[in-house]
């Protein structure tokens, strides 16, 4: 017996498997950037040859020997962005523009170049973390791969995120918040396609991290108490102080990117000058020199002072600031986790100064401070939350963790409309999405936006007969429906128009029958790619052979509108008994044309009077570009005369030719509370035709009923 698999199971497992391949490969690279920094660190700072850990820099000695190693670095990395320019600043926007703009292709150099220069800079003092290149380096990789093989640009984009979420789980042991951090910045989505990969990609390289540097957590977690109500008001005010930290932090690295843009020195000298910065000011607080980590630690366990804690997290920020808007390569994890445990730290100590008497410790306000700064300032809260505790693995602090987070993440987004990873993508005009949320057209059925009333033509009409009809504007396609109710063809306005053809000959001699349809169940999506293949704006759909509707480029357009109305405000329990007591009273529009002032639509408008004598209507007349203005004015003031012998209140207007966008234009200027739709009687209502009551009950939040009157001199 053999298993087959369809085409999508196929993909999905070569996916999987290059996954699989790409985590491997994402972690040996992590593995040789770590071993790398700490080789250059040791040779360049401290004279040691060294294959092991990054030395910590916090106790090094003064000398002129930074300086000159810092400057060297610089010029080093400035030549090699001369060659390879992605590597300058820490590379996340770059991988985030190749996803938006370049079908998420890296260039194969990236993969080499990233890591080494990143090397390099954290080396020889640079005051950055490993995070940022490892993520380009992995993704770079990913999309190598993606490259080689033959594979679609949305495959490509997951192989890329998943070669970055390996390279980052690699490095810090932190496979969920990894994979968040990567959702949320690359891959904007969060399907089983891109799923699957992505966790098979990060366990793979947090395997390789726990082979590599062991299983322990990154940081060590300070033993507190964080649990009670009690303290979650004092949690919740440092969120929001740490959001404000979170604004200067970015708002800083802006203004030195500004700067450096600004001064009128050649681009290849700026690393070397960031670097003769930040070397300055490691001469007098050496704590802010490299990746930080060991410096972490010691704010966890509370062992810094107050003020050395207020020097650490200064000099770290415009070290960070000068030497990254300089233009060299480098992360920015590690060094905003490091200011918001020295902020967090500093905060407690505060506290403990003002109020000795509080249960609360240093290192457990800057273990929050940490995830707190640092997801306000990328936005990626969730992924920050995750994070933190992936690296301190202490349960407990979860619930201040996550307060503390969304708020800060919260004031940030008040105070600053970029993060520190779409700022540079923002100046260059790319807008990034920050929400994840599901595409409509995949959930929506043909069925539920199609016309089901349809205008069909058949095969026996006369080609001068149909043309005259797409001439007035009836239709810009009619389906060809023979007598069993089959759809044999399609005839559009291109088919007749501005061709030669007899006008006595039948349909079925100029009409295909090759006819392009779409399922009722089929999903909007499909249809949108069926039209996008054949270039056709006019899909029929067919059940079971007959037709039960047509579905156009309109109706897709439209059904967006649905996303739209769950952001309009509901009227609420309490909107009825507010309304009664207003004594303006509600408001209902009205809308018709050549129906108006009919006998029906009077009767419907007093009984609204009779149960609610405050009510206020509004009568809005569609329009056509080229209708009689006049007389649509005429039955608008005649419409306006029989409300006001009512005894209520009536205002008006001559509005769009599409009554669902007139009524939603009059809906933008003031809400009302229900919606009459006065049309002619089915067989004459060309509004009804072209299913207006139902366009209107998916693209408006508001009651609407339909009042049928007899026609007048026209359709409506």
């Amino acid at each position: 017996m053999s298993i087959g698999f369809s085409s999508s199971t196929r993909r999905m497992l070569l996916l999987v498997g290059l996954a699989a391949v790409i985590g491997g490969l994402a972690g040996g690279a992590a593995y040789l950037l770590v071993r790398t920094i700490g080789l250059i660190t040791g040779v360049a700072l401290l004279g040691e040859w060294s294959w092991g850990e990054i030395p910590a820099l916090s106790e090094l000695e003064a000398s002129p020997r930074l300086p000159l190693v810092a400057v060297t670095g610089g010029l080093i990395i400035a030549a090699m962005a001369h060659y390879t320019p992605i590597i300058r600043g820490h590379g996340i926007p770059e991988a985030m523009e190749a996803v938006l703009r370049n079908q998420s292709r890296i260039a194969p150099s990236t993969a080499v170049s990233k890591p080494l220069s990143a090397a390099i800079a954290i080396g020889t003092g640079g005051p950055f973390g490993a995070e940022g290149p490892i993520i380009v380096t992995g993704g770079a990789i990913g999309s190598l791969v993606g490259q080689i093989l033959r594979v679609t640009p949305s495959e490509r984009k997951i192989l890329l995120a998943s070669g970055a979420a390996a390279g980052m789980a690699a490095t810090f042991g932190a496979p969920l918040a990894s994979l968040l951090l990567v959702i949320e910045l690359l891959l904007f989505e969060l399907s089983m396609r891109s799923l699957i990969p992505l966790v098979v990609a990060t366990s793979i390289a947090g395997g390789v991290h726990s082979a590599a540097f062991g299983t322990g957590p990154l940081f060590s977690a300070p033993s507190a108490d964080y649990a009670g109500l009690s303290a979650l008001p004092l949690y919740a005010v440092l969120g929001l102080a740490c959001g404000l930290v979170a604004v200067i932090v970015a708002k800083g690295l802006f203004a030195a990117e500004r700067a450096f843009r600004s001064v009128r020195v050649p681009v290849f000298w700026k690393p070397a000058l960031g670097s003769l910065v930040f070397a300055a000011i490691g001469l007098a607080v050496p704590r802010s020199l490299g990746v930080g980590y060991d410096v972490i630690d010691d704010v966890l366990a509370g062992d810094l002072a107050l003020a050395t804690l207020a020097a650490v997290l200064v000099a770290k920020a415009v070290a960070w600031w000068v030497a990254l808007g300089s233009g060299t390569s480098g992360g920015t994890l590690a060094p905003v986790l490091l200011m918001g445990a020295s902020f967090g730290g500093l905060f407690a100590g505060v506290l403990l100064e003002i109020a000795p008497g509080l249960d609360i410790t240093q290192g457990a306000f800057a273990v929050v401070a940490m995830a707190a700064v640092f997801g306000a300032a990328t936005r990626t809260p969730l992924a920050s939350i995750v994070f933190v505790f992936e690296l301190t693995r202490d349960f407990d602090v979860m619930l201040p963790l996550m307060l503390a987070t969304v708020l800060a993440a919260l004031v940030f987004s008040v105070l600053s409309s970029e993060s520190i990873y779409t700022e540079k993508l923002s100046r260059r005009g790319i807008r990034v999405g920050g929400e994840l949320v599901a595409d409509s057209l995949r959930t929506t059925a043909v069925v539920d936006v199609m016309n089901r009333v349809v205008d069909t033509v058949s095969p026996n009409d006369s080609v001068g007969e149909v043309a005259d009809r797409i001439t007035r504007g009836d239709r810009g396609a009619f389906p060809v429906v023979d007598d069993e109710g089959h759809c044999v063809g399609l005839v559009t306005r291109h088919d007749l128009l501005g061709r030669d053809l007899p006008r006595d000959a039948p349909l079925s001699d100029v009409v295909s029958s090759d006819v392009i349809s779409i399922d009722p169940e089929a999903s909007l999506l499909d249809a949108l790619q069926r039209m996008s293949e054949e270039d056709a704006t006019h899909l029929p759909v067919i059940e079971n052979g007959k037709l039960v509707g047509i579905c156009t480029r309109a109706d897709i357009v439209r059904s967006r509108s649905d996303e739209l109305a769950l952001e309009r405000l509901d009227e609420g329990w309490l909107a009825p008994v507010l309304q009664r007591r207003d004594r303006i009273g509600r408001r209902i529009i009205v809308v018709g044309n050549q129906s108006l002032c009919g006998r029906a639509l009077m009767a419907e408008l007093a009984e609204r009077v009779a149960a609610d004598p405050q009510v206020r209507f509004h009568v809005v007349v569609p329009l056509s570009s080229g209708g009689d203005l006049t007389a649509a004015r005429a039955r608008l003031e005649r419409q306006l005369g029989l409300i006001a012998e009512l005894g209520v209140s009536a205002t008006g207007e001559v509005g769009e030719a599409d009554p669902v966008a007139a009524i939603e234009a009059a809906l933008t200027r003031e809400p009302a509370a229900a919606v009459i739709l006065s049309t002619l009687p089915p067989g004459s209502s060309r509004w009804l035709r072209s299913n207006v009551p139902s366009g209107v009950g998916r693209r408006v939040s508001v009651p609407c009923s339909v009042v049928h009157d007899e026609p007048g001199d026209a359709p409506d």
